[in-house]
């Protein structure tokens, strides 16, 4: 239940990116797996992927949990606050501090498609993506 409404949150936050910024659709984000951890009570893990069509990107957000990213398919441009945006290509990961202000994830490429694995830890009423303000 608590994946299915993650996954219409994820959904309502795309329709509403579309709207507030006239651009193409978001990102698909696709829940793998959602466990809460026994030795940490109070605290999950959640697996997901995130596909980017060429050119595509996602909004500047926060994570209240910690995240970690591995690119599966293409290449990904990331940029923390403070940190310098790098593009990472398949094979490549980084790591997102709890609370890190995410301000650039987008395909890297405006021909190809990319394509990311995300596991994060997080309260077990934390979430996933929070829009940042302009």
């Amino acid at each position: 239940m608590k994946t299915l409404c993650l996954i219409a949150a994820l959904g309502l936050l795309s329709i509403a990116q579309v709207h507030a910024h006239e651009t193409a659709p978001a990102e698909n984000v696709k829940v793998l797996q959602e466990k809460m951890l026994k030795n940490l009570p109070g605290k999950k893990t959640l697996m997901l992927t995130v596909d980017y069509a060429p050119g595509q990107s996602s909004i500047a957000h926060m994570h209240e949990g910690t995240a970690m990213a591995y690119v599966l398919e293409g290449a990904i441009t990331s940029q923390v606050k403070g940190e310098p945006a790098t593009t990472y290509k398949a094979g490549e990961f980084w790591y997102e501090a709890a609370g890190s202000e995410h301000l650039v994830s987008k395909n890297a490429s405006t021909t190809q498609p990319a394509k990311l694995l995300v596991f994060m830890v997080m309260g077990e009423n934390e979430a996933v993506l929070i829009p940042l303000k302009n």
